[in-house]
């Protein structure tokens, strides 16, 4: 999972649920903030109208009551200039905005006398059509009331009333854009404030709700690794809280220990690489293929003995070789093709991504199993000398010690085989076909007559030579086994981490021997092969015991039985 501004999977995205769940919180508590001001500001704003022209008329009042006393005054004085700029100074006195204003208006529309917050001068009313209604109400008996008018400033509210004295309409008006900027201002204060307290509020949701899914992160985690490595794993739900998230962690495992359950079982009855397939892919289908692959063949030697000796006990023995011979097998990377009786096949180098050298992890497996069987009669003879400090074995316990003292061959070949599902899609069973797989039995029984632990085809041999040197392969014969008609070479895979002076001399001696055999030179042949002192030799020794070669001798053995 790649990490970033969010995780990754591949090439997607994955987006935590709290950054969600913070971005519909934030959308929804900005909207209700923004909208709960709004709705708040037009009835403030509502309320302010009502206000300003309660106010608008009070002033209005007192303007009318000033413009009379000016007037009665104008008449004293005969001044008329010095009457109207004492009502244009006391009505400038209420003004509270940058475009209040205070005009004197005749009914033809011309300015009696008027002024304004920002001294603008007008000799004409501005808007003809207000003036034609105030007109059109003074005419029907009305003579006072409020308007909208509308100046090169803006949009005006204005109240007015006509004064018989002075001849015109006394019109006190407001520019609604002077009022609303009060009004506008507050909502831009409180939205600051808002978007302030709602990052504050942001952060310590953040905290809180990561605190609050911090178990669904570390669940989303351990998946992401289940995935990587294709395994079930259990949640680890220690000191998690008790809420609808842990209780779907403990499902999760529930439903992980049931599936792993299951694959459990799916794995003790099918190949390695078929479970893998199938949890990767969630499809195993008849399907196969031509492959380059070695086959292992392991048969304990003198299983019927043993049978008829142990009876039903013949489970419990087989069940501990096996246990350890599989276990040798998945260590060198093989797959346990299947079990037969006391047989066991094993397949090299069907795994994916194994790039690791088939024909050697066989064979290292070969020497594995070898040994392991060596083990397991060691501790019989050790169990036995322990007997036999107190009393000697009877005649049924000698039967049974034989019968328990496991030995086995490994033949091993590889090639192109068959490799993969048959049968139906109802019941299917993973099998390898093929010759090197019949000839891996048949280098088995070779075992038990040249009496080595471990026969190899010369594939095997080139295949290993090729990549290590790890193993010395010392040919033991040409032979011809029954249903072909070539000879192969066989040979022995001695490990040079593991020296043996002793056995490299028996080897060389019977390597010179062999090469006199097959020349046909059976007096100087039967000489090495007694001095390397094989058991392998005495086969050789029984072949050459007649002084005559046999007509058309090649060198091959020809094998009359499988």
């Amino acid at each position: 999972m790649k990490k970033g501004i969010f995780q990754k999977v591949g090439k997607t995205s994955v987006i935590p649920i709290s950054f969600k769940i913070l971005v519909v919180f934030l959308c929804l508590l900005l909207f209700s903030n923004f909208l709960t001001n709004y709705i708040n500001m037009l009835l403030n704003r509502k309320y302010q109208f009502s206000v300003t022209n309660q106010l608008l008329v009070k002033e209005l009042k007192e303007i009318y009551t000033n413009a009379s006393n000016q007037y009665e005054i104008f008449k004293f004085s005969s001044d008329r200039d010095e009457s109207i700029s004492s009502i244009l100074a006391s009505a400038k006195k209420g003004f509270t905005h940058d475009h209040s204003m205070l005009l004197g208006v005749s009914e033809e529309g011309a300015i009696v006398f008027g002024t304004s917050a920002d001294n603008f001068e007008y000799t004409n009313f501005p808007d003809e059509t207000a003036l034609e209604a105030i007109v059109k109400d003074k005419e029907s008996g009305v003579s006072e009331g409020s308007v909208y008018f509308t100046t090169q400033n803006g949009r005006n509210l204005a109240v007015y009333k006509y004064h018989e004295d002075w001849q015109c309409f006394i019109i006190r008006s407001e520019l609604l854009s002077d009022m609303n900027a009060d009004s506008n201002h507050v909502f831009m204060i409180i939205c600051i404030i808002t978007v302030v307290l709602i990052l504050v509020f942001l952060v310590l949701g953040f905290y809180m709700f990561n605190q609050i899914l911090r178990y669904l992160k570390q669940m989303i985690q351990s998946l992401y690794e289940m995935q990587q490595k294709q395994s079930l794993d259990l949640l680890d739900l220690s000191g998690a809280p008790n809420d609808d998230i842990t209780y779907l962690g403990a499902s999760f495992n529930s439903l992980s220990s049931s599936i792993n359950n299951l694959m459990s079982i799916f794995r003790r009855f099918t190949t390695r690489d078929v479970v893998e397939h199938a949890y990767k892919d969630h499809h195993v289908g008849l399907e196969g293929s031509q492959r380059e692959l070695t086959i292992l063949f392991s048969d304990i030697k003198g299983f019927t003995y043993m049978t008829e000796t142990l009876g039903n006990d013949i489970i419990n023995l087989l069940n501990i070789h096996y246990s350890r011979t599989i276990n040798k097998v998945h260590d060198q990377n093989g797959i346990i093709g299947s079990i037969i009786g006391d047989a066991v096949l094993a397949i090299y180098g069907a795994l994916e991504g194994d790039d690791h050298n088939k024909s050697l992890e066989a064979v290292r497996s070969a020497w594995a199993i070898t040994k392991e069987t060596k083990l397991l009669r060691d501790a019989m003879i050790a169990r036995r000398a322990e007997i036999e400090k107190e009393r000697s074995l009877t005649e049924a316990e000698e039967r049974v010690f034989k019968a328990v003292l496991i030995d086995v061959g490994v033949g091993i070949d590889g090639g192109t085989v068959f490799y993969g599902n048959i049968g139906s899609i109802e019941r299917m069973t993973t099998t390898v076909i093929g010759d090197n797989v019949n000839a891996a039995s048949r280098l088995e029984g070779l075992t038990r007559i040249y009496h080595l632990p471990v026969i190899v085809s010369e594939f095997v041999k080139n295949d290993i030579s090729q990549f290590t040197s790890q193993y010395r392969f010392y040919e033991i014969d040409t032979v011809q086994v029954k249903g072909k008609t070539e000879g192969k070479k066989i040979f022995f895979p001695y490990d040079t981490l593991e020296p043996n002076e002793t056995l490299e001399k028996q080897f060389e001696s019977f390597e010179e021997g062999l090469q006199l055999y097959y020349a046909g030179n059976w007096a100087d042949a039967r000489k090495f092969m007694r001095e390397s002192k094989l058991e392998v030799a005495e086969i050789f020794l029984q072949r050459m015991s007649s002084r005559n070669l046999p007509e058309n001798w090649s060198g091959i053995w020809t094998m009359t039985t499988k």
